[in-house]
């Protein structure tokens, strides 16, 4: 039997950072599996629709490179559409199956017609929260007679319908990741399963939507579990046969509460507005909740497809650590090819009026040098405008105390004189010909150590520290050089 997943996501905003995961673990799972990986959009809560979701989610898992090979796709028109012989993938697209699948339920009697009002049914909840019991359906529909059904029906009463749970029943699922589950039906819902709308709910449209796309594995959030006994039943009142089941674990912060946007960044959308690379956000998320065998901590996609075991994933909650992330996303920043860095870099350097959009192109070898100088601190493309600033600066403006305290020291013309005149002797500068440069000022003037870099450093950049001085000096050029020195001391000295 072939293996087949799917991730099934609601369109109903942006892509959580956990569902990036959801999405990855079936992927992975599939890759190693050699079976297929589907996207189903589950839209039929029609309250929490967002326009544009399902194009941004496809555009975000295109970006993470998380690509499926069945279901709904972004065309190459960039329209929404729909690969597969099992569609739709679209659960509004299959009312008319749902239909047909719940006509058969309430015909055998495991499903009955509902007819409480919101009113009945929250008095009935607070009467039993008030005798500490769980709140649940009581049943009150269970009973009624097919004349009483058809009056109301006929009388324009709304009605759902509901799964009817036998009495006493022990349900139990194995997971892969937490083993034998089991749950009692007298401690379960008579779940609804057809809405008023003539939608479905999520409890009957998964369970008829995975068994006729042949899942075969079920891999989806911890949240999930509570319900699943109820899935379970499905699969039995229809004689299918039920999937495998995975519950993931649900990923934390570092307070160990779950991730949720208050919180901060937590949507897919958020990393790659920073700059992220792609490959460095799905390494990190694969490891929130899964460990490898050998304790590897940096990932390609292909070392991840051959080393993902699910058996190795945690029963319990993943802490997402930005810090981590950071760790791992600067050996991506370190290790990228200057030419795909600078490019992912440029738009934030236009974006704070650094450069222009005309500069980035004119200057795109000194953008080049300079993203290259400067990435292998950088854990996203964002934080180059914190990087970059001395390269950009029509003025020099020094903040710093300390700074402007070493510009006073005794030592300070003296270096000054003597950058001034070998600088100017230079046809023009290049980092090979700075070491040179400094130990002849050692040796003539006896400045050296801290005086003589530092100070350096911090008259030609204004800063007391960053990046190493023959790079910087190629980059800004000897002109430019000689008129930030000028400017120093003019202005600090």
């Amino acid at each position: 039997m072939s293996v087949r997943v799917r991730f099934a996501p609601s369109p109903t905003g942006f892509v959580h950072i956990g569902s990036l995961r959801t999405a990855l673990y079936n992927y992975l799972f599939a890759k190693k599996m050699g079976g297929t990986y589907l996207l189903r959009v589950e839209d039929t809560d029609r309250t929490r629709l967002v326009d544009g979701a399902i194009e941004n989610m496809l555009h975000a898992m295109s970006w993470a490179n998380v690509e499926h090979t069945e279901g709904v796709v972004l065309g190459e028109d960039g329209k929404v559409t729909q690969v597969g012989e099992y569609g739709p993938y679209i659960q509004s697209e299959r009312l008319d199956i749902y239909k047909e699948y719940i006509k058969t339920l309430l015909e055998q009697d495991k499903a009955y017609y509902c007819f409480c009002s919101k009113d009945r049914l929250d008095k009935v909840r607070q009467v039993q929260k008030s005798e500490g019991k769980v709140p649940k359906y009581d049943g009150h529909c269970r009973g009624l007679s097919k004349e009483e059904i058809q009056a109301k029906i006929d009388a324009g009463q709304d009605y759902v319908i509901r799964l009817k749970l036998p009495a006493n029943k022990e349900i139990k699922f194995n997971d892969m990741v937490r083993g034998t589950v089991k749950m009692n039906t007298n401690d379960l819902d008579d779940q609804v399963l057809m809405k008023s709308d003539g939608f479905p709910t999520y409890h009957f449209a998964v369970v008829v939507d995975d068994y006729l796309m042949k899942i075969t594995h079920i891999i989806r959030g911890e949240e999930w579990i509570s319900s699943t006994p109820k899935h379970v039943y499905l699969y039995e009142a229809f004689g299918w046969e039920a999937p495998t089941f995975v519950h993931l674990p649900n990923i934390l912060n570092t307070e160990k509460k779950k991730l949720s946007k208050r919180h901060g960044d937590v949507a897919v959308e958020d990393f790659r507005k920073k700059g992220y690379f792609p490959e460095a956000l799905v390494n990190y998320v694969a490891l929130v909740g899964w460990s490898p065998e050998d304790n590897q901590e940096i990932f390609s996609m292909d070392e991840l497809e051959n080393a993902f075991d699910v058996k190795r994933v945690s029963n319990s909650g993943g802490v997402f650590d930005t810090n981590k992330l950071n760790w791992v996303s600067q050996h991506y920043m370190k290790d990228a090819d200057d030419d795909e860095l600078t490019k992912l870099c440029i738009p934030f350097l236009v974006e704070t009026n650094m450069i222009t959009k005309e500069e980035a192109q004119e200057d795109y070898d000194k953008i080049k040098a300079i993203v290259s100088l400067v990435k292998e601190g950088m854990h996203y493309a964002k934080e180059i405008n914190e990087k970059v600033d001395v390269f950009f600066k029509d003025e020099l403006k020094i903040e710093e105390q300390d700074a402007l305290e070493f510009l006073k020291l005794e030592h300070m013309p003296t270096l000054y004189e003597a950058l001034e005149e070998k600088i100017s002797n230079m046809d023009e500068i290049q980092a090979d010909l700075i070491k040179p440069m400094f130990k002849e000022i050692q040796k003539e003037h006896g400045i050296k150590g801290k005086n003589l870099f530092m100070g350096t450093r911090i008259l030609i950049t204004g800063q007391m520290h960053g990046p190493e001085i023959p790079h910087v000096v190629t980059i800004l050029g000897k002109e430019e050089v000689l008129k930030r020195m000028s400017f120093v001391k003019q202005n600090y000295m």
